[in-house]
């Protein structure tokens, strides 16, 4: 039974999003173990509260990835 667990940070992707990831992710699972293990494929997308993780040693926030995906450092 595969099980794929993603984290992010919390209020950044919407719930549609989230639905198409899980969506997606599970599609590729299958294209590689095949479609009878569909059923048995979770997907599990954790959210990490803004300001609680960190990358380089700096914490990374909501409003910071939304800048970073306008392409703004």
């Amino acid at each position: 039974m595969p099980l794929v667990q993603i984290k992010g940070i919390s209020g950044y992707l919407s719930l549609e999003q989230k639905q198409a990831i899980i969506s997606k992710v599970t599609d590729a699972i299958v294209s590689v173990e095949g479609e009878g293990l569909r059923p048995v494929t979770w997907v599990l997308i954790e959210d990490v509260a803004s300001g609680e993780w960190g990358v380089g040693g700096q914490p990374v926030t909501t409003d910071a990835l939304r800048s970073m995906s306008r392409g703004n450092p």
